[in-house]
């Protein structure tokens, strides 16, 4: 599952936990971004010490035996990690879901967690470039939008699995408060609402207003959101 952040990604890591059948795991490149790039993120020091720092080291794990021996593993990654350094040519070798959501809904959210974000900390173009590289191998990736999940997600839950060929169980929409054993490090800072909830949030309203640096912000990651959502399930 590809995502940018602040777009229900942890939900949905939670919904495919829920099902008994799925290992998950949360954002395994995340130290090997911050290590590679000198970012500093809310815990920092935190999350480089929680995780594999060298990319082929992760990229070992995720093709390696599904952890508990389980039959299937999600793998909930951030686009914006895939930066130069980090090799892109295994996932050919999985298969891909793309987690959209509008640019200005994702611009009002993650501009509350972090200061000044800039296009590539929001992940719009890493999310089309990797895209752009899956068709060019002839793949063709599932494209799901959040806010389509939110308004109904029985439905778009249900559309999903069939079209990853998974068997659909309610188990699901909902899951325990509290989080889950395998959220990163990072999960103080960043889950809390996902943290108090028992399944997908309710349908969102109107696009936020922006100004100023936001709206630019959104307008600029808007090229590459446009494409992936013409070609969202529905």
């Amino acid at each position: 599952m590809w995502s940018g952040p602040r777009n229900l990604s942890t939900a949905m890591m939670y919904a495919f936990a829920a099902r008994g059948d799925c290992a998950v795991v949360d954002e395994p490149f995340y130290a090997a971004y911050l290590s590679r790039t000198g970012l500093i993120h809310p815990m920092r020091d935190e999350i480089v010490a929680s995780q594999a720092v060298d990319p082929s080291e992760v990229i070992e794990e995720l093709l390696g035996p599904i952890p508990g021996g389980l039959p299937h593993f999600y793998q909930k990654h951030m686009t914006q990690h895939m930066i130069e350094g980090v090799p892109r040519d295994w996932i050919g070798k999985v298969s891909n879901v793309f987690l959209i959501r509008h640019p200005a809904r994702v611009a009002a959210s993650f501009s509350l967690k972090y200061d000044n974000p800039t296009l590539s900390d929001i992940g719009f173009t890493q999310q089309f470039e990797l895209y752009e590289q899956l068709r060019a191998q002839g793949q063709k990736p599932v494209i799901i939008d959040s806010d389509d999940i939110r308004r109904d997600p029985e439905r778009m839950m249900r559309s999903l699995c069939e079209a990853i060929g998974l068997p659909w169980t309610t188990a699901m929409l909902s899951w325990p408060t509290g989080g889950h054993v395998e959220d990163g490090v990072w999960a103080p800072h960043w889950y809390g609402a996902v943290h108090r909830s028992t399944g997908f949030a309710p349908a969102e309203g109107e696009l936020p207003e922006l100004t100023g640096e936001q709206a630019a912000l959104a307008e600029e990651a808007m090229p590459f959101y446009r494409p992936l959502r013409e070609m969202a399930l529905l």
